[in-house]
């Protein structure tokens, strides 16, 4: 029996683009009429394979600038966050507050005001050596956090998972977010204010070189075209 994960490693390779790729998979299903009844599907799911290829979305180097949306991140009773889906509305909503302010990104709260993530992004903090993020209750646990976790761990740092709120975020030594088109991109900046010294910092840097190290012995590696 043909291995499904190989298969899929093979689809992409022939969809490849030079040096890195970005893939994403989403399902879907085809209606013969309008309407938000799934029973209208007689056609069952389609599978959209999203191949490309594009350089960090972030400056990982000089690090990024983010401010508080006033868009709330979803709430586990209406739409839960940790379930991956295309129905980003309130994350648009934020991003277009990001922009107007000059932005890179814009942190989203919870319901109770504590921070949960950015409109795009996985977020932590680094305070007196220890690394903290918000518990994945109300954003979505990403594959980059998780890495990023792990690697937190192996480079002996403590790791704390909780509510945290915005000043701790202003007043933290460090500032970093993860995710697929940005890796650990370094925060300088929030509402304004300057985080720790306003440059990258060393943790941020010694996990970066962490990351960079693990995905160059464990990827996949992407065959260029000749």
């Amino acid at each position: 029996m043909a291995d499904p994960k190989q298969e899929a490693i093979e689809v992409i390779h022939s969809w490849s683009a030079p040096r890195s790729l970005s893939t994403s998979l989403m399902y879907s299903f085809s209606q013969v009429t309008s309407g938000m009844n799934p029973a209208f599907n007689q056609y069952g799911c389609t599978l959209i394979v999203l191949p490309e290829w594009k350089p960090l979305v972030y400056d990982n180097e000089s690090g990024i600038k983010l401010v508080t949306a006033t868009t709330r991140r979803n709430s586990p009773n209406n739409l839960d966050s940790k379930i991956r889906h295309n129905n980003l509305l309130n994350n648009i909503l934020a991003k277009v507050e990001g922009n107007n302010a000059n932005a890179d990104d814009a942190i989203m709260l919870d319901k109770d005001g504590y921070v949960s993530e950015t409109n795009a992004t996985n977020i932590f903090l680094v305070k007196k050596g220890c690394v903290l993020t918000p518990h994945a209750d109300y954003c979505l646990p990403g594959i980059t956090r998780a890495t990023i976790m792990e690697l937190v761990v192996k480079e002996k740092f403590e790791l704390v998972e909780r509510r945290i709120s915005l000043s701790e975020f202003h007043a933290a030594d460090e500032v970093w977010t993860t995710g697929t088109m940005g890796e650990l991109s370094p925060v300088v900046k929030i509402n304004g204010r300057i985080t720790g010294n306003g440059k990258v910092g060393p943790v941020t840097r010694r996990l970066q070189n962490a990351y960079k190290r693990l995905t160059e012995e464990s990827g996949v590696p992407i065959p260029t075209n000749p």
